[in-house]
C-alpha cells in the first residue's frame, strides 16, 4: 500500500503542477500585468504613472520568467512565475489583486470554516438521508411507496437550486419568519443563518443521489448472495442493512466523496444568495472584481482537495470492501 500511495501522490503533483502551469499560462496570456492594472483601477482613463504603481505594490513590475538583471538563483525567484505561481506549492498565496482585498491566505483561511460550518453538517446529512431514503423505496420496491418515492426524486433532480432558494427564503424567512433571510454571525449565532440553507441544499441534492442509490441497491439484491441470505430465513431489514449496503458502499463512498471538497471549497450559489461569508462567496466576489490572483489561488486549492480526496477515497475502498488490495 505505501508503494500505491507514493505513485499516487507522485502522479497527484504532476497532476497539480500541470494545472497551475497552464492557470498560470491561461491568465498572464489573455491579460498582461498592465491589463490588470487597468482592470482594477478603473478602466482605459488611468495614468502609465498609476498603473506602475499598481504593479509594484503587487509584484507584477517583475519579469514573467526569467529575470535576466538579477544574479544566481535570483533570475528564476525574482519573477512574477515564482512568486505567483511556484509559492502556491508552500501555500503562500500572496496578496489579492484588488485594493480592498487584503492578503488571500489570510482571507481563506477564514473564510474556510465559514464554508465548513455549513457544508460538513450539510456533507453528513446528505449521506445519511440519501441512503436512507434509497433503503426506504428498496424495501418497498414495487410499491406505492417506491413509485412515489422515484418520482418525488425525479422532480426534486428536475429543479433548479435556485427554485429552492428562492421559494425557501420567501417560505421560511419573510411568511413564516422561522429564519434570517440571509447573513451570519459567529459563535452559536450562526446556527440560525446555517439552518435555512444547510435544509434547502440538502433537499436540492437528495433527489439524484436517492435515486442514484436506488439503482445501486437494486442492482445488488439479485445478485446470488442475496437469495442465500433470504433462503436461511434472515429478515428483510437485516438482509440490505447486513449484507445490500455493505456491498453496495463501494460506489456509495465513489459518489459522496466526489462531494467532498466541496466540503473545504464552499457552495458558490448558496453562500452567495444566503451572504455567508466563505469560499465559495470569496470567488464569486473575486470574479465580478476580475480579481485573478484569488481565482488562481482557488483553482489551485480546488485542484489539490479534488487529488487529496480522491486518494482517500482509494483507501476507504479497502475499509468497505476487504477484497480490495491497493498495489
Amino acid at each position: 500500500m505505501s508503494g500505491y500511495l507514493l505513485r499516487r501522490i507522485v502522479y497527484g503533483a504532476l497532476i497539480l503542477l500541470g494545472v497551475n502551469l497552464f492557470t498560470f499560462f491561461l491568465f498572464f496570456t489573455v491579460n498582461t500585468p498592465d491589463d490588470m492594472a487597468r482592470l482594477n483601477l478603473g478602466g482605459k482613463r488611468v495614468t502609465q504613472q498609476a498603473i506602475e504603481k499598481w504593479k509594484v505594490e503587487r509584484g507584477y513590475d517583475k519579469p514573467l520568467y526569467f529575470n535576466d538583471k538579477a544574479q544566481g538563483s535570483a533570475q528564476v525567484t525574482d519573477t512574477i512565475f515564482w512568486e505567483r505561481s511556484v509559492s502556491l506549492f508552500a501555500l503562500k498565496f500572496g496578496r489579492a489583486d484588488s485594493e480592498s482585498a487584503g492578503d488571500i491566505g489570510h482571507e481563506v483561511a477564514g473564510r474556510m470554516w465559514v464554508s465548513l460550518q455549513m457544508a460538513l453538517p450539510l456533507f453528513i446529512l446528505q449521506v445519511i438521508a440519501s441512503t436512507a431514503f434509497a433503503l426506504l423505496l428498496v424495501m418497498f420496491r414495487h410499491s406505492r411507496l417506491d413509485f412515489w418515492g422515484v418520482v418525488s426524486c425525479v422532480l426534486m433532480l428536475s429543479i433548479s437550486s435556485l427554485f429552492y432558494i428562492i421559494v425557501g427564503q420567501y417560505l421560511f424567512s419573510r411568511v413564516l419568519k422561522l429564519a434570517p433571510i440571509s447573513g451570519y454571525a459567529p459563535g452559536l449565532d450562526a446556527i440560525k443563518f446555517l439552518v435555512l440553507p444547510i435544509g434547502l441544499s440538502l433537499l436540492a441534492r437528495i433527489g439524484g443521489e436517492a435515486r442514484l442509490f436506488r439503482a445501486m441497491f437494486l442492482e445488488e439484491i439479485s445478485k446470488d448472495y442475496v437469495r442465500t441470505a433470504r433462503a436461511k430465513g434472515l429478515a428483510e431489514q437485516v438482509v440490505l442493512f447486513r449484507h445490500v449496503l455493505r456491498n453496495a458502499l463501494i460506489p456509495i463512498i465513489t459518489s459522496a466523496g466526489g462531494y467532498l471538497p466541496y466540503v473545504f471549497m464552499g457552495s458558490l450559489v448558496f453562500e452567495n444568495f444566503f451572504g455567508l461569508p466563505g469560499l465559495g462567496a470569496y470567488v464569486i466576489e473575486a470574479i465580478g472584481k476580475q480579481d485573478f490572483a484569488i481565482v488562481r489561488t482557488m483553482v489551485f486549492l480546488g485542484s489539490l482537495l479534488y487529488i487529496a480526496t480522491f486518494v482517500l477515497i482509494d483507501l476507504a475502498y479497502t475499509w468497505a470492501d476487504p477484497r480490495v488490495r491497493l498495489g
